[in-house]
């Protein structure tokens, strides 16, 4: 029980405490209304808040909100380039096409590398071949070739010269097609001269480079009279140093029907393999030596031993390779 003198004291308390809390409100209100920048005041038909509504001054009308943002300045992706854009078509230091340095007369416009016209000569094997009993000779193999990237027109020239004669020879003209990033389709024309009636064929094939680097050469060919001859090539550069390059040469040569004039039979006629070891004084000269072991098989073989060769034999070579 609280004593009588208490109770105006705690009465007063109340009043006060009372009183406090309605300004306390007054002033939260007044503040949250300016931070939404409500500036028009409030219609006489509405009702006003009232110091204990908590939420006096959340109004949602039309005359509290807030203002449209405005998107006048804003910088948007898209649209028109700025005056000091630059030009996508220039090119470095302020050069343009058809300008200065590359205002060249009757050409219409820049060309790519792969779209310029290159000449180039290979020598790939220029050799002196000898034999344990006799029957020195010597042997090249050429290409050259006039072109493009994807297109051009390659000679390639393939023979022996024993005792001064020319023995054999194969001579094809082709034009390559870059079909692949490694590899190029051939088709063109074979001659083949030498001891016996010359030989006309077409030509088809496929020349690239394999994976891990395999160096491959097949031709289909086409003659007169029913003739067919297919040949396979392979090689492979194995760097022992930045100059020394030890190359293994494998290649085989098939005809479909025999040939006595030029002492061929059918089947598997030839067949080589062999290893050069060449020193690269630079890229585009470069000596060689090596051992090749090289075959005739069937009826070939039967057309050599009747002239008294050998069917089979080791030859040791020393030569020159070369490329400009």
């Amino acid at each position: 029980m609280f004593k009588p003198g208490y109770l105006p004291t705690l009465a007063m308390l109340v009043a006060t405490l009372t009183t406090v809390n309605a300004h306390a409100q007054t002033a939260a209100s007044e503040d949250h209304s300016a931070h939404h920048g409500a500036t028009s005041e409030q219609p006489d038909t509405a009702p006003a808040p009232t110091a204990a509504d908590p939420h006096a001054g959340h109004s949602t009308t039309q005359g509290d909100a807030p203002p449209a943002m405005d998107h006048g300045d804003m910088k948007m992706q898209g649209g028109s380039a700025p005056a000091d854009a630059r030009d996508p078509h220039a090119y470095s230091n302020g050069l343009k096409l058809g300008e200065g340095d590359y205002a060249v007369p009757g050409v219409p416009r820049l060309m790519l590398a792969d779209e310029h016209r290159f000449g180039s000569l290979l020598g790939e094997t220029l050799e002196r071949q000898f034999t344990r009993k006799g029957g020195d000779s010597t042997a090249y193999n050429f290409q050259g070739w006039y072109g493009t990237t994807y297109n051009r027109l390659a000679l390639k020239a393939e023979g022996a010269i024993s005792n001064g004669k020319l023995e054999e020879s194969r001579t094809e003209l082709l034009w390559h097609r870059a079909i692949a990033s490694y590899w190029d389709t051939q088709v063109g024309v074979r001659l083949d001269s030498g001891e016996g009636p010359s030989r006309q064929w077409l030509a088809f094939g496929m020349q690239g480079l394999a994976p891990y680097w395999f160096e491959l050469d097949a031709t289909a060919y086409v003659g007169n009279g029913g003739r067919t001859a297919l040949r396979l090539e392979a090689s492979y550069e194995l760097l022992i140093s930045q100059r020394l390059i030890l190359v293994p040469k494998v290649e085989t040569q098939f005809y479909g029907k025999d040939d006595p004039e030029r002492r061929i039979g059918s089947g598997l006629a030839e067949a080589s393999a062999g290893l050069r070891l060449r020193y690269e004084i630079s890229r585009q000269f470069a000596p060689y030596i090596g051992i090749e072991r090289a075959g005739s098989f069937g009826k070939t073989a039967d057309y050599v031993s009747a002239e008294g060769g050998r069917a089979k034999q080791t030859r040791f070579v020393a030569g020159l390779r070369f490329w400009f």
